[in-house]
């Protein structure tokens, strides 16, 4: 049996806590700095939005194996000006990628245009697809 609340008020407090949530601990599809990961041939492309984010303020780090993504978004308010509604998230955003040992993190480069940071980390030459020669010849029945 599963148990609900009918209580509109209820339902609307758990809805903005569990959005409220996620925004502030990036959790979940709200999460502040969402991401999009694809692996290609010879590379893995990572797809970040960071929309009004001033470009100065991105680092991108690797550190044991570890991507790490950080962001600033702050706004100031003139003197006179006062915020009535904020619910764009303010402040530093970071989300980190755990690399795969197959990835070459030292040739790791990043492109940020139109609020869209794009990580290319390339495939190491060992871990991409490769077609494996098949030698011709006599051919010896296997017994069992």
């Amino acid at each position: 049996m599963l148990l609900t609340s009918l209580d509109p008020f209820i339902q609307e407090f758990e809805r903005q806590f569990g959005q409220q949530t996620r925004r502030t601990f990036g959790t979940g599809t709200g999460a502040l700095m969402p991401m999009d990961g694809l692996r290609r041939d010879d590379d893995v492309l990572l797809t970040f939005d960071l929309p009004g984010i001033d470009p100065e303020s991105i680092e991108v780090t690797v550190d044991r194996g570890v991507l790490s993504v950080s962001a600033r978004r702050e706004e100031e308010i003139p003197e006179g000006e006062r915020v009535f509604v904020r619910e764009r998230p303010m402040g530093t955003f970071t989300r980190r990628v755990y690399l795969s040992e197959y990835l070459d993190s030292d040739k790791i480069d990043a492109g940020y245009a139109n609020g869209v940071l794009k990580v290319r980390i390339p495939v190491l030459e060992r871990a991409k697809p490769r077609k494996v020669e098949i030698q011709q010849g006599d051919v010896k029945a296997i017994r069992a």
